[in-house]
């Protein structure tokens, strides 16, 4: 069956309801008992269905959109990395469409689909996992698709990148130079690539120093990677007592924890080195301006839509690429003693 020809009545009956209630699922899954509405949603998936959108769309096969989906359009990283996909696909003549995933399989998969059913010309997407059926599923239908701040493991995909195990191991081996012995990593779910590889990278420098990650390197997981998930961690850090230094691993989770630590009258940097990561705006302007390690966010946006447009406009002499960037260091006041 060719995708995008399959019709919401074999859907139906596919699933065993009525057509009515398939359109219920497509604009109003709210109004869906549960396990209906995910029978329907397999079936959809297994029949690779996509609802039709304008006539002209419909002509030309795609349209002038580029989709962009996210983990989490809240946190400022991603918000610069949209605005570099924004001004060069717009000076190319399209228009971003963005979803956000909120770090949720379920949504990232009916993001997808909406993009399908827009017709993008092309998707660049910070996926939630590394499992690559459902990207290959829009590539089947020519769509392109460019994976940002995720590295591709296959040679027939563009990613661009930042090396994160590179960035934790520059900002443990700060810390370690620093005088830091006892260091704590606060990171969001260990189930996130970047969240791994900048422990694994921690866990390097203090290797190199001569020092056990086992024995000098606590891991305080999070469920979330925002300021509140920080100050809630420093909450339970403190009754363990106060180390050395602190790495978290991203700005937001630092900037909660530099306010959990004043709260508890525990100094920055006098009792305590603290390091972020990202480098965003917020970072230079906190109360003790933070340290972190920077990544080249708005670049990445602008090639990933570089790399995606000339894959959709140039399928014959397009050479598909994986860009891998280093971080870099920037020392403020947070962990200057």
């Amino acid at each position: 069956m060719t995708p995008g020809t399959v019709s919401i009545k074999e859907v139906a009956a596919r699933a065993g309801v009525s057509p009515g209630t398939v359109s219920n699922v497509l604009n109003r899954p709210h109004k869906v008992a549960e396990g209906t509405r995910s029978r329907v949603e397999q079936v959809i998936r297994d029949l690779g269905f996509v609802r039709h959108g304008s006539a002209s769309t419909l002509r030309a096969g795609h349209s002038r959109t580029v989709g962009l989906s996210v983990i989490d359009i809240g946190n400022p990283f991603f918000t610069d990395v949209a605005a570099g996909v924004e001004d060069y696909a717009s000076d190319a003549g399209y228009a971003v469409i963005l979803g956000n995933s909120s770090g949720d399989r379920v949504k990232e998969e009916r993001n997808l689909r909406v993009f399908a059913e827009q017709r993008v010309r092309g998707l660049l997407i910070t996926p939630f996992d590394d499992d690559p059926a459902r990207l290959d599923v829009l590539r089947d239908r020519g769509i392109g698709v460019v994976l940002v701040d995720h590295p591709a493991h296959r040679p027939d995909q563009c990613s661009v990148a930042v090396n994160d195990i590179t960035g934790g191991r520059m900002a443990a081996a700060h810390l370690v130079e620093r005088g830091a012995t006892d260091l704590v990593y606060v990171t969001g779910p260990l189930s996130i690539r970047q969240c791994i590889e900048r422990r694994v990278g921690a866990e390097q420098a203090l290797t190199a120093a001569g020092l056990d990650p086992a024995a000098h390197l606590r891991v305080v997981e999070m469920p979330a990677m925002n300021a509140r998930a920080g100050q809630w961690a420093a909450e339970l850090l403190l009754p363990e007592g106060v180390p050395d230094a602190v790495f978290c691993a991203n700005d937001l989770l630092a900037l909660g924890m530099l306010r959990g630590l004043m709260h508890a009258g525990v100094r920055v940097p006098e009792d305590v080195t603290l390091i972020g990561y990202d480098d965003i705006d917020f970072a230079a302007a906190s109360t003790v301006s933070l340290s972190s390690i920077r990544q080249p966010t708005y670049k990445l946006g602008r090639i990933a839509t570089e790399l995606l447009l000339d894959e959709c406009e140039n399928p014959e002499s397009h050479a598909h690429q994986q860009i891998m960037f280093q971080p870099e260091l920037v020392v403020r006041e947070s962990t200057r003693r």
